[in-house]
């Protein structure tokens, strides 16, 4: 009778493994437990794409840390970034180097602080976490706000605020009141041609090195080829790196300022972006497009945004630039990014401001 029971269950298990991926429970499982029907789940652990907690999170089998070179700016939170695929699926890369997800893919991303920027990997305030499903050929968001021992994360679709607080590189102390964006808040971002998209997985974007868990260090494109979840192909040779917005030795001035304003601005300024009826293009594909890229146009609708302004870029003077006024910006109906953060990115904000005092040209 025992060895039945036991051979009853095994194969219980092994007829739900297609479905679920793993039998075991989120508690102790050791592979990712997953029922594509029942997500969004309404714990983060209850996927077990993770084991330990807080700045101890580790990343369960078949989970892959990812990290763009240029990321989105998000009022100095860290990130950390995660691909999961059903087991025997791969992506693949379309001609523009976007990557394309198989059916059920999952991507990850923590939101974090930690309370001392010198020491990144301790004392983490776990935010939230973020998380594109792929469903029936449609990308859906979900996002889980961690509860305040950082023990596990709960799902959450009005939005919330959370006080956050952190010492910078230098020492300086930093408090914010976090805005954790609602589900139709992260659609206007992830907006192209009114389809929910992700933004930051592009070849271009991955085609560099990464440290991963295991000790080993290898090109991001290489190591998801490597672990089978990403097509063959010559992938780093057709699609270059994009600079490194914040490294001047990677690029020059201009090609790290349009990788950043491609990371925070793009995917709204583009021709199939939420902002496309404003004429501006804030991609690489309008590098050699002066006017869509901003210089010397005026803006479609004027008002407050321009703050008194003219031109979305006037070459050499940024202080009389609308786009610098509305990246400083922390006013609604004026900052830019519209969502996604409350102060300025002071960093990035001089690298714009650099990179228009350089450009040379009048306007008339």
């Amino acid at each position: 009778m025992i060895k039945l029971r036991l051979l009853l269950f095994t194969l219980f298990c092994a007829a739900c493994a297609g479905l679920l991926y793993d039998c075991q429970g989120p508690a102790a499982a050791s592979q990712v437990n997953f029922d594509p029907g029942k997500v969004p789940y309404p714990k983060l652990s209850d996927y077990a794409f993770f084991t330990g907690k807080g700045a101890k999170l580790n990343p369960n089998s078949g989970v892959l840390p990812y990290e763009p070179i240029t990321p989105l700016f998000t009022d100095y939170a860290h990130k950390a970034r995660y691909v999961w695929l059903p087991p025997g699926t791969q992506a693949e890369v379309d001609e523009e180097g976007s990557i394309q997800f198989p059916e059920h893919a999952m991507l990850i991303k923590h939101f974090y602080y930690p309370a001392d920027f010198r020491r990144p990997q301790a004392n983490w305030d776990m935010v939230e976490t973020r998380l594109l499903f792929k469903r029936q050929g449609k990308w859906e968001a979900f996002t889980y706000i961690w509860d305040e021992r950082g023990s596990d994360a709960a799902l959450n679709i009005i939005g919330d605020f959370k006080a956050v607080a952190w010492a910078d590189e230098r020492g300086q102390d930093h408090q914010l009141s976090y805005i954790i964006p609602n589900k139709n808040q992260c659609k206007s971002c992830h907006n192209r041609d009114k389809e929910l998209l992700p933004i930051g997985p592009k070849a271009s974007n991955l085609n560099s090195s990464l440290s991963y868990p295991d000790g080993s260090t290898s090109n991001q494109l290489a190591k998801w080829q490597e672990e089978g979840i990403l097509a063959r192909g010559d992938w780093g040779s057709l699609f270059s790196p994009i600079a490194q917005w914040d490294d001047p030795g990677s690029h020059g001035v201009t090609e790290r300022a349009l990788a950043y304003l491609d990371a925070n601005c793009g995917h709204c300024h583009n021709p199939q972006g939420s902002a496309h009826t404003s004429g501006l293009y804030l991609t690489p594909d309008f590098a050699g497009d002066p006017a869509r890229l901003g210089l010397c146009k005026t803006p479609v609708a004027a008002g407050k945004g321009s703050g008194g302004h003219k031109y979305s870029i006037l070459p050499g003077k940024p202080d009389s630039s609308i786009l610098l006024y509305r990246m400083e910006s922390d006013e609604p109906g004026i900052m830019m990014p519209e969502i996604g953060r409350a102060i300025p990115h002071q960093e990035g904000l001089a690298l714009i401001r650099e990179w228009i005092i350089g450009l040379e040209g009048e306007c008339r």
